[in-house]
């Protein structure tokens, strides 16, 4: 098992007209809907079914992105412990974390 495997981190970089889109998740929440109340979130293969990624590597990448989208205990977390999301601002849906960031 590679490093990128075992930190069970997906990861999705798409160039847009805004700049780079990363999108991360926890492995084991892809294919999964989770909702709450009126907030629903749907971990898409079509969005989030990127390739396995080191922390490190998730962290390069939000570097260097204009937007993100990250869902997962593991996913977040790696935001947070690197800086670039404030914990209060993290929604839980059905007791998942997701953040999104955007760099103005």
């Amino acid at each position: 098992m590679s490093e990128e495997e075992a930190d069970g981190l997906l990861l999705t970089e798409r160039e847009t007209e805004e700049g780079l889109l990363v999108a991360v998740c926890d492995a084991d929440v892809l294919g999964e809907t989770f909702a709450e109340g009126e907030l629903s979130l749907s971990v898409s293969e079509e969005f989030y079914g990127g390739d396995p990624a080191s922390e490190e590597r998730v962290v390069e990448s939000l570097a260097r992105c204009g937007t993100a989208n990250l869902v997962g205990t593991s996913a977040v977390g790696v935001a947070i412990e690197h800086g670039f999301v404030e914990a209060g601002n993290v929604l839980e849906i059905d007791g998942t974390p997701h953040a999104q960031l955007l760099w103005m």
